[in-house]
């Protein structure tokens, strides 16, 4: 990943996570297990089903993109 990548990313990801602490009980982030329960929840409900339909979605223009570049064949 080049650098200006890199500082989007961090910058996203800084976003991403005053959104989610706002979205956060305060009673469940004053122990460090408390925190990795909360980013956990975080990821597994919002981030991660996210990140798949994407990751998902672009496979599925791929596989498309593929097969119409592929010359028919045809019946003889």
């Amino acid at each position: 990943m080049d650098a200006s990548k890199e500082a989007r990313l961090k910058a996203l990801t800084q976003e991403l996570a005053e959104l989610l602490y706002e979205e956060t009980d305060p009673e469940e982030i004053k122990t460090l297990e408390g925190i990795e329960n909360a980013v956990r929840g975080h990821l597994l409900e919002h981030v991660g089903p996210e990140l798949g339909h994407f990751l998902s979605a672009q496979a599925a223009a791929q596989r498309e993109a593929a097969s119409e570049a592929l010359p028919a064949s045809s019946a003889n």
